[in-house]
């Protein structure tokens, strides 16, 4: 029964092989830097899911995030939105058709063109006329790989003003720990930017007697912003407070690392002081 499924998964995996836009194993935060970074309104690709060999993933380039949706293998077809597909021909040729996908956000996203596994590029590569180290003495233990993580959203929101508090609608976006809030979706220039690492706390509101209300907590103003349904609501409030956690784990590595180079050097120090004692 096991070699069965095990079997079966090869097969799907050698089909996908055969679809120039399916990435493999790439990342969702690969995937979310190569789609903001050359993608265009509308490319996506598919990729392996973490929840399973029979799970995929549709990151799809938006305006100024990259969403990502749920593909499912099913006796060797594929489910997709609310449409299966009882072969992988069957499943490409709807999205050569521009497929439509609107969310919980209210935004609607039509996949114009796939994103291919394999770009042509020119093979140019520059010379080195200096090198040289500006460290000594690190070995591989003091390399420490880190990027900030994309974490992409966005979305119609009504926020509530700071002097007359009025609501308007504002189109907001995220990326990295910065919120932007538009007047509208077209709009190029942002009414204003906010900085999350300046954040103290995200949490659903019940004061301003509105439904699907949450508030961002600042040093000098609670800004409080109210969502078309709960489940937009709770996504929302789930990415902000994973950007504040994220943050809070950054601050505390780099402190813990900078104490322990701190700590290195005075000993290192000491016993060299000692040595020239002696």
């Amino acid at each position: 029964m096991s070699f069965s499924s095990d079997a079966s998964t090869e097969y799907v995996s050698d089909e996908l092989e055969t679809l120039g836009w399916y990435h493999g194993d790439l990342s969702r935060h690969a995937a979310e830097a190569l789609l903001l970074s050359n993608g265009t309104d509308g490319s996506y690709l598919l990729r392996n899911s973490n929840e399973g060999p029979d799970c995929f993933a549709l990151s799809v380039r938006a305006k100024d995030s990259v969403k990502h949706f749920q593909v499912t293998r099913k006796d060797n077809g594929y489910a997709f939105g609310f449409n299966e597909f009882a072969t992988l021909q069957d499943f490409v040729s709807h999205f050569a058709n521009q497929p439509l996908l609107g969310s919980d956000t209210g935004t609607l996203i039509v996949l114009k063109c796939p994103y291919p596994l394999h770009v042509e590029e020119p093979s140019i590569y520059e010379s080195v006329r200096v090198h040289t180290a500006i460290q000594t003495g690190r070995t591989e233990n003091d390399l420490v790989a880190t990027a900030p993580s994309l974490g992409t959203k966005e979305g119609y929101l009504v926020k509530q003003g700071a002097v007359v508090k009025n609501w308007k609608r504002r189109w907001f976006t995220l990326n990295r720990y910065e919120l932007k809030y538009f007047r509208d979706k077209m709009c190029e220039e942002p009414i204003r930017s906010l900085d999350l690492r300046a954040c103290s706390a995200v949490q659903f509101d019940y004061s301003q007697d509105r439904v699907n209300c949450f508030c961002l907590v600042f040093a000098q103003r609670t800004f409080y912003l109210c969502a078309k349904t709960g489940a937009e609501a709770d996504e929302w409030i789930k990415i902000l407070r994973w950007k504040l956690v994220s943050f809070f784990l950054d601050c505390m590595f780099f402190t813990v690392l900078k104490e322990s180079v701190i700590f290195f050097t005075s000993s290192l120090n000491s016993l060299i002081f000692m040595k020239w004692l002696n």
